[in-house]
């Protein structure tokens, strides 16, 4: 009798302990509603982000023009008036885009896919070098392994490439269905804003506080990164641009187009790019030229400004993340999602934070 009663307190004492560590996780309702909601909202976006890549592009592009709509009503212009003009804008930003940019970009970048024969031989013509140079660093034979290996690696993006080309009657068809629907869904995401969530907010249950708070604070961070991170895109671009162009720079426009895209992946980015531009650089004018080192230095120049000038201008009110932070979520959100886990890797890092932080006080109390 007394071994049962000591086996059934024993019972109730881990009973009691599991509710006490159940309510630590989740301190009350409105935890577990957010819960079911980030989960439904994660599984949604995995499953069928390729279904759904129209409208999450969509969404972006109406947080972004959704900074300038804002901004307009506030200087009195009725908000339909203000959508109406911003649209407008994007449209023609959008032409400009298609007819124009992309068209030079495309020249360049066959123009340059065409150039790496030339740019292999004279790289194996300087790295045959090497044996003569450091015969005790390295030997003739590990130079022909490395150079082997090399060709085979490039004969295999070849083959990715011609692979990639003959499906690009599909990829056509798909582009023109995105250059109809998204800017269609970015209109009425601007134009009928408060009627669609008033109509998503229906099906939320009452009273979730914690939800809404954790959604204030997300929404305010993402659309800052969003606008920060194309403003930065664009100044980044222009500048490098116009600094290659002055500088008689091969390929000026791609390059500066990639100088700008690089940031969308902090870190990263910046280093990759720095191959293109300093590999062109070299085969047009060669390391000892003073043109060559000009470059360099406006390159280096252009990243040093961006990082200790336009990064705290623009994203001052951004969550401040560590860096190993920011590049744990750009591999683990980049693994999911591919480009769009690589650009939204602080923002879904910032969620994280967000809902954490919620969490600790609210399981506090």
């Amino acid at each position: 009798m007394t071994t049962h009663n000591h086996h059934h307190s024993q019972q109730t004492v881990n009973w009691q302990y599991f509710q006490q560590s159940l309510t630590r996780i989740l301190p009350n309702q409105q935890a577990i509603t957010l819960i079911l909601l980030l989960s439904i909202g994660f599984t949604l976006i995995y499953y069928l982000s390729d279904l759904l890549m129209p409208v999450f592009a969509s969404i972006v592009l109406a947080y972004l023009l959704e900074g300038v709509v804002s901004k307009a009503e506030t200087m009195k212009i009725p908000r339909l008036l203000a959508v109406y003009l911003v649209f407008s804008v994007f449209l023609a930003s959008l032409s400009f885009l298609l007819f124009f940019l992309i068209p030079i970009i495309s020249e360049q970048t066959i123009e340059l896919v065409q150039h790496i024969p030339y740019i292999i031989t004279s790289a194996q013509h300087e790295i045959a070098k090497l044996p003569k140079i450091y015969p005790k660093l390295i030997s003739e034979s590990k130079i022909n392994q490395m150079m082997y290996a090399v060709q085979n690696e490039l004969l295999s993006y070849s083959q990715q490439i011609i692979s990639l080309s003959a499906a690009s009657v599909i990829g056509l068809v798909s582009a023109l269905i995105y250059l109809f629907l998204v800017p269609m869904m970015v209109f009425f995401f601007l134009k009928d804003k408060q009627l669609l969530l008033s109509w998503f907010l229906q099906f939320m249950p009452k009273g979730q506080h914690l939800a809404v708070r954790v959604w204030q604070e997300v929404d305010t961070q993402i659309a800052n990164y969003i606008r920060g991170k194309f403003t930065e895109v664009i100044i980044l671009w222009l500048v490098s641009y116009a600094t290659y162009s002055a500088l008689s720079l091969n390929y000026s426009l791609l390059l500066s187009v990639l100088m700008g895209l690089s940031v969308i992946i902090p870190y990263v980015g910046a280093t990759l790019v720095t191959f293109p531009v300093v590999i062109v650089a070299y085969l047009q004018w060669g390391l000892t030229a003073d043109e060559f080192m000009y470059v360099i230095i406006a390159y280096s120049v252009i990243q040093a400004l961006d990082a200790i000038f336009l990064i705290p201008i623009l994203f001052s009110e951004a969550v401040n993340l560590h860096a190993v932070a920011i590049i744990i979520a750009i591999l683990f959100f980049g693994g999911l999602w591919g480009f769009w886990g690589v650009f939204f890797a602080i923002p879904l890092a910032t969620l994280v934070k967000a809902v954490i932080t919620a969490w600790l006080e609210l399981a506090m109390r």
